[in-house]
C-alpha cells in the first residue's frame, strides 16, 4: 500500500511539473513605461523612443502615420527594423545610377550620400558596396576614423556574359568597407558607356549583402531602379561618448538593469549592454532584463525530474524515492530497502546498455576523428599539399615550413579579432608569436583552385626562397585548412601610408629617400634577381611596411604572379587599387613588370608630396594624384604640388626636381615610355647619394642622364584614374540623418 502512494505521489509531481512547463513565458518590457513600443509593424526598443521624453539623446524616433500600417524614421530615413541584440539597424538608403545615350555619354545621373549620426556606423560585416554594369568604375568615398576611397569596377559585354549569383566582376562587383565609417558618398570613374544600347545603366549602392542577390536582368535597361530605388542598409549603433571603464558608476551610464553588463563596440568607439547569462530582456531599462525560466524550454535545459527555476539558474533533481542524474533520461532509480534479484537483473541489463552505449561513443568519436584526419587530408590535396612536399624534397628547401591550423591558432589565440593587424582583398593578417619567440604576420589567404595545385606550390616554394633585406619573408603556410594561411615575418612599426598620411611629425628628405631606394630595390629584384621574375601587382604605401630606423620591406606578395618563363605567354590580371592601378591593365587585362613601375611612380609621388593616391584638394574636390602630378609638370609648377616640410628642408628643389621627372616617367600612360625597375633603383641610389654627399650639379646630371631621359615638354594626361572619375553631374539633397540623393 506504501509504495502505490509512493507512485501516486511521483505520478502527481510529475503532472504539476508538466503544467508548469507548459506555462506561458513571462514577457520583458521592450519601451519606457507610458511609451509606446511600437511604429505599426516595427518594434521600437528603449534606448529607441517615439519622441524624445521615450528615448535617449540621439535615439529619437517619428512615427509617421500618414502610412498604412504607420512607418518609423529618424530624421527622413525610414527604417525597417531595430534590434539590441545584435545592435543593429536597418535602414532604406537610395540607390546611385548613372545612365548614358546613344552618344555613349552620361545624360542622367543620381549620386546619393549619407552622413550618419554619432551614435550610428556602417556595418562592415553586413554591408557591401556593389557596383552593377558595363565599362562600369564606381567609387565610395567615405569617412570614419580614416577618410577612405576605393572603387569597383564592373566589366561586361552585355547581360548574357553575367552569371545569376556571381558578382565578381562581370556585369556585378562587390567590396568590403572597413570599420568605423559614417559617410560615405558615390561617384564615377568612366563617363563614356560603349554598351548603352543593351546595358544602358550603370548602378552602385551600399546594401545589406544578404538582401541582394545578382541576376542578369538586373542589366538590362530602367528596370533595376524601379524595382530598387531604395535598398535595405544595415548600421551599427553604440553609445559613442565613453568607454565600459569610464561610463561605470556614473548617472550617465546606460545599462540600468542589474541583471545587466556592458561590453565595448567593435565598430567605432563606445559601448553597450547586455543581459547577463540566465537573463533575456532589455538591459536599458531598470527592470529589463528577467529571469529564464528554464524548466519552459526542456530542448534546451533537460530534465527528466523535479525542475526549480532559479535566478539565472535552475536545479532539476529526482522524484522522492529515487536518485541520480535527473538531466539524463532514465537516470533517476528507484531507492529500496532490499535489492531483489529483478532488480539485480534490470542494473545488469541497464549496465550493459551503458557499457554498450560508452562503446558506441567511443566508437563514433574515433569515426569522427578519422573524417576529421580525412578532411584535413583532403584540404592539403585541394591546396596543393602533396605537391609542395614532393617539390620540398626534390629541391631540399628547407626554408619553408608547413604549420598545422593548432600551431596557428594558438600563437594567434584561436585567431582573436583583437590580433588582427589588417584586413584586405586577400583576407585578414593577424599578429602572432611562435614558441621560439619570433613574431609573425599569419594571413589567412583566398582558397586554390584544384586545378592550380602546382602553380601554388610553385609559388610556395619561389616566394619561400626570396632573400632580400627590403621584402617581407614568407616563412611558412598551413594548407589543412579549407583556406590556405601563410606565415610572414611580422614589421613592427606600421606602413608607409600610416607614416605619411596619419602622422602629423615633419619627415625629413633623407628618410623619404631611403624609403624610396629600399623600396625600388626590392622590386628590382622581384623583376630581375629571382629564378622566375615575379610581378607584385599590388604595389601601394599600404603594402610597404616600415621596420626600425625606417628601413621599408616589401609586403603582400599574396597578389603575385610569376611570369611565365614562355614570355609568349600574357599575364591576364585585373586587380590592384584604385589610384595605383596601370591604367592599360584596364584597357589590355595585361599585367607586366611596368605595372609594377606604374605603381611605384605613384607611391614616388606620395613620398615628395605627402597627398594619399587620391585625395581631397583645398576646394573639396576628389583628385588622382598622378594626373594632378603630370598637370603641375606640364606647367612648370612642381613646387606647388610638393610638401612644403622638404622644400624649406635644406632648399633642395634641383634634387627634388630630378626625383619628380623620375616618377613622371614612372606614372607615363603607355608602358614603354616607363623605366624599368632596375633603372629607377638606380635613379634613387644615385640622387639619395647626392642628398647625403651633395656632388656638383654637372656631375648629378651626367649620372642621371640616362636614367630620366631627355627634357620632356608635354605630358599625357589621360588614364583610368583621371581625375575627371570624380566629377559628378547630379542634383543632393541634404537629409537630416543626413543621406542625400
Amino acid at each position: 500500500m506504501g509504495e502505490l502512494w509512493m507512485l501516486l505521489l511521483q505520478t502527481l509531481i510529475i503532472v504539476l511539473v508538466g503544467v508548469a512547463r507548459g506555462a506561458a513565458t513571462t514577457s520583458w518590457p521592450v519601451a519606457l513605461p507610458g511609451c509606446d513600443d511600437k511604429c505599426g509593424d516595427v518594434s521600437i526598443p528603449y534606448p529607441f523612443g517615439i519622441g524624445t521624453e521615450c528615448s535617449l539623446p540621439g535615439f529619437n524616433i517619428t512615427c509617421n502615420s500618414s502610412y498604412s500600417p504607420p512607418k518609423p524614421f529618424t530624421g527622413n530615413i525610414e527604417i525597417i527594423d531595430i534590434s539590441l541584440n545584435p545592435a543593429q539597424m536597418r535602414i532604406y538608403m537610395y540607390t546611385a545610377y548613372n545612365c548614358f545615350n546613344q552618344s555613349s555619354t552620361v545624360n542622367a545621373t543620381n549620386n546619393p550620400w549619407i552622413n550618419l549620426s554619432s551614435e550610428y556606423r556602417f556595418s562592415d560585416t553586413r554591408n557591401k558596396f556593389t557596383a552593377l554594369g558595363c565599362d562600369t568604375l564606381a567609387y565610395i568615398n567615405g569617412q570614419g576614423s580614416d577618410d577612405f576611397a576605393t572603387g569597383c569596377a564592373s566589366f561586361c559585354s552585355g547581360p548574357e556574359s553575367g552569371t545569376n549569383g556571381s558578382c565578381t566582376g562581370i556585369g556585378c562587383c562587390q567590396t568590403s568597407i572597413p570599420k568605423d565609417l559614417h559617410y560615405y558618398d558615390v561617384s564615377w570613374g568612366f563617363h563614356n558607356n560603349t554598351r548603352w544600347d543593351s546595358v544602358p545603366c550603370s548602378y552602385a549602392m551600399l546594401v545589406d549583402a544578404e538582401s541582394y542577390n545578382f541576376s542578369t536582368t538586373d542589366l538590362s535597361g530602367f528596370e533595376f531602379y524601379k524595382r530598387n530605388e531604395t535598398v535595405p542598409l544595415v548600421l551599427d549603433w553604440a553609445f559613442r561618448n565613453d568607454t565600459c571603464q569610464e561610463a561605470k558608476g556614473t548617472p550617465d551610464f546606460v545599462c540600468r538593469s542589474n541583471n545587466s553588463d556592458c561590453y565595448s563596440s567593435i565598430n567605432g568607439p563606445g559601448y553597450l549592454c547586455s543581459c547577463l547569462q540566465g537573463y533575456e530582456g532589455n538591459p536599458y531599462l531598470e527592470h529589463g532584463c528577467i529571469d529564464i525560466n528554464e524548466c519552459n524550454d526542456p530542448k534546451l535545459y533537460p530534465c527528466h525530474g523535479i525542475c526549480t527555476n532559479k535566478q539565472g539558474s535552475y536545479d532539476c533533481t529526482c522524484p522522492p524515492g529515487t536518485k541520480g542524474n535527473a538531466t539524463i533520461s532514465g537516470s533517476c532509480t528507484k531507492v529500496a530497502d532490499k535489492f531483489p534479484l529483478a532488480a539485480k537483473i534490470t542494473v545488469g541489463i541497464s549496465a550493459g546498455i551503458v557499457v554498450l552505449l560508452a562503446l558506441l561513443s567511443l566508437l563514433l568519436v574515433k569515426l569522427q576523428k578519422r573524417k576529421y584526419l580525412r578532411e584535413r587530408a583532403e584540404y592539403v590535396r585541394q591546396n596543393g599539399g602533396l605537391i609542395l612536399y614532393e617539390k620540398m624534397r626534390s629541391t631540399k628547401v628547407d626554408t619553408v615550413r608547413v604549420f598545422t591550423e593548432e600551431e596557428l591558432q594558438m600563437v594567434t589565440n584561436n585567431f582573436d579579432e583583437k590580433r588582427i593587424l589588417g584586413t584586405g582583398g586577400h583576407g585578414n593578417v593577424y599578429k602572432g608569436k611562435l614558441e621560439d619567440g619570433r613574431e609573425v604576420a599569419i594571413k589567412k589567404s583566398k582558397g586554390v583552385d584544384e586545378n592550380q595545385e602546382e602553380e601554388f606550390a610553385n609559388e610556395i616554394i619561389i616566394l619561400s626562397q626570396i632573400n632580400h633585406r627590403s621584402v617581407v619573408r614568407l616563412l611558412g603556410c598551413c594548407l589543412e585548412v579549407p583556406v590556405p594561411m601563410l606565415v610572414y615575418e611580422f614589421v613592427p612599426n606600421g606602413t608607409l601610408f600610416d607614416f605619411l598620411h596619419r602622422n602629423i611629425s615633419a619627415i625629413p628628405l633623407d628618410i623619404r629617400l631611403e624609403i624610396a631606394v629600399d623600396s625600388a630595390d626590392a622590386l628590382a629584384y622581384l623583376h630581375s634577381s629571382t629564378a622566375h621574375s615575379i610581378i607584385h601587382g599590388d604595389v601601394k604605401s599600404l603594402n610597404i611596411l616600415l621596420g626600425a630606423n625606417y628601413k621599408a620591406k616589401v609586403s603582400d606578395l599574396g597578389a603575385s604572379t610569376l611570369v611565365p618563363l614562355d614570355k609568349e605567354q600574357l599575364v591576364e590580371l585585373v586587380q590592384g587599387t584604385i589610384g595605383y592601378l596601370d591604367p592599360e591593365c584596364i584597357s589590355t587585362r595585361q599585367l607586366t613588370e611596368k605595372s609594377d613601375v606604374y605603381s611605384f611612380g605613384v607611391v614616388l609621388l606620395e613620398l615628395i608630396t605627402r597627398k594619399p593616391a587620391i585625395y581631397t584638394d583645398a576646394s573639396n574636390e576628389t583628385r588622382n594624384l598622378a594626373s594632378s602630378f603630370v598637370s603641375v609638370m606640364n606647367q612648370n609648377k612642381l613646387r606647388d604640388i610638393l610638401d612644403d616640410q622638404i622644400v624649406v628642408d635644406g632648399g633642395a628643389m634641383e634634387l627634388l626636381q630630378d626625383v619628380a621627372e623620375l616618377a613622371l616617367r614612372c606614372v607615363s600612360v603607355k608602358r614603354e615610355e616607363r623605366p624599368t625597375m632596375k633603372e629607377v633603383a638606380e635613379g634613387l641610389q644615385i640622387l639619395a647619394r647626392f642628398k647625403h654627399h651633395p656632388w656638383p650639379q654637372k656631375k648629378l646630371d651626367q649620372e642621371t642622364e640616362s636614367l630620366l631621359g631627355h627634357e620632356i615638354s608635354a605630358y599625357a594626361t589621360t588614364s583610368c584614374t583621371d581625375t575627371t572619375a570624380y566629377n559628378s553631374v547630379g542634383n543632393r539633397l541634404a537629409l537630416n540623418i543626413d543621406g542625400g540623393r
